[in-house]
């Protein structure tokens, strides 16, 4: 197991809510329909496998256990990362999953559930990429230029903890997908890409040797689903979250899609 592995895993750590969640029983839905949208663009949370073309990740075995143990029917629909926050504020659709971290401006325009996740950012860079070693060396590469979809939390990290604090600045470059922002960085439009820790793996892994990871991680971040605000869906998504961390159903979901799996096998 890589080193990288390692401390993935140790990323992913989630915190357990208290046992005493798990003494009341789960909410009945009713076999209610409740519309579902995400990205697919961060294997493996939630992606297009490329063997199949079908949707497969760590985010859909959670909500397919939630819906399980909550008895509701799902509808996985998707849409960019731009258009959805709004979308789900609106009602367009119940529930957003695509490793959105927790924020408190985000907040403003939706619910979060309760974190399910917690993971780090690393800088993902071309395998033969000797010119820079961690944020620092980079930040010092006048010419280096640095991939992001703009809100996002590797948005921010760019500029602030890598750049000068400048959103305008021009060597960040911005893309609509996160899956447009490593074809970039392969292509060597841009020469870094920051990303999610559960992200980074799988791009690696599915790479064929093209794409590593460097320096040390730049911080941490919860994971958590969206709902329109005040959505009658929060509260039992959430006890079933703290279900499935305290009954090791999310360790074994780690183990499955952030040790085991291999992109592309």
């Amino acid at each position: 197991m890589s080193n990288f592995k390692l401390s993935l895993a140790g990323a992913l750590a989630v915190v357990l809510l208290p046992f005493a969640a798990m003494a009341q029983s789960l909410p009945d839905l009713g076999g209610k329909s409740v519309v579902v949208v995400t990205e697919n663009a961060y294997p493996p949370l939630q992606f297009i496998d490329p063997k199949t073309g079908k949707q497969i990740g760590w985010e859909y075995d959670a909500m397919d256990e939630i819906a399980k143990r909550l008895n509701f029917k799902i509808e996985y629909q998707n849409t960019s990362w731009d258009a959805m926050i709004q979308a789900v504020s609106d009602g367009q659709y119940q529930v957003g999953m695509t490793g959105i971290t927790i924020k408190d401006e985000r907040k403003e325009k939706v619910d979060f559930s309760d974190p399910y996740m917690r993971s780090q950012q690393f800088m993902l860079v071309r395998a033969d990429e000797s010119r820079f070693t961690d944020a620092k060396s980079f930040g010092a590469l006048k010419d280096g230029l640095i991939a992001a979809q703009p809100g996002t939390s590797p948005f921010y990290t760019a500029v602030y903890e890598i750049l000068d604090g400048n959103e305008q600045n021009p060597r960040i470059k911005l893309f609509e997908t996160f899956g447009a922002t490593v074809q970039a960085l392969k292509a060597g439009d841009v020469d870094l890409v920051l990303t999610d820790s559960v992200a980074a793996q799988g791009y690696v892994d599915a790479s064929e040797g093209k794409l590593k990871v460097v320096g040390e991680p730049l911080g941490s971040e919860d994971f958590g689903f969206i709902f329109k605000k005040g959505s009658d869906l929060v509260d039992p998504i959430n006890a079933a979250i703290a279900a499935l961390k305290a009954d090791g159903t999310f360790d074994k979901l780690n183990k499955k899609w952030f040790l085991d799996y291999k992109m592309g096998q």
